[in-house]
């Protein structure tokens, strides 16, 4: 059952879904479209799951689940992850590489292999004071307060020189 994602409380789940490069105007609109049905239709085990998405910097798709309603379980995880995979065919894009990491550079987002991040702290291209993106939250809470943070509050700090 489909929710507007600002109605979702704070300790909602959330998966966030990074894509390989921006999406395009018209791969939104059909995100968007694929998405809200999707959500419709999610379910545990027969019962409703009080679910939304949310698109941000036209590049990252975060599935959330209101586990107040109904808690998520292997089978309804496996669904949203068939979901993702028919987006990557369907738009020929790659949005499960836990291998691509991504930064900010000024206004813009670059994605790079993990190796290749590592180089750049080394080279200190990537500092402390770098913004990252922490796909490893787990919360709307955390999604809002610590997803988008300097490398040093994240995971990224252990390649930082």
């Amino acid at each position: 059952m489909y929710t507007e994602y600002k109605e979702l409380p704070k300790n909602s789940r959330v998966w966030v879904y990074q894509s390989d490069r921006e999406f395009t105007a018209e791969e939104i609109e059909y995100i968007t479209a694929k998405a809200l049905v999707f959500i419709e239709n999610w379910t545990r085990h027969g019962d409703d799951l009080k679910g939304s998405f949310t698109i941000k910097y036209n590049q990252f798709l975060v599935l959330a689940v209101d586990e107040n309603f109904n808690n998520v379980s292997g089978c309804s995880i496996d669904a949203s992850v068939r979901f993702i995979q028919e987006l990557e065919n369907e738009l020929k894009l790659d949005l499960m590489d836990k291998m691509n990491v991504s930064f900010k550079d000024g206004d813009n987002i670059n994605i790079v292999k993990l190796p290749e991040f590592q180089n750049f702290a080394k080279a200190q291209k990537i500092t402390a004071e770098t913004v990252v993106f922490n796909n490893m939250v787990n919360t709307k809470e955390d999604f809002e307060a610590k997803w988008e943070v300097p490398a040093n509050q994240s995971w990224h700090a252990r390649f930082l020189v």
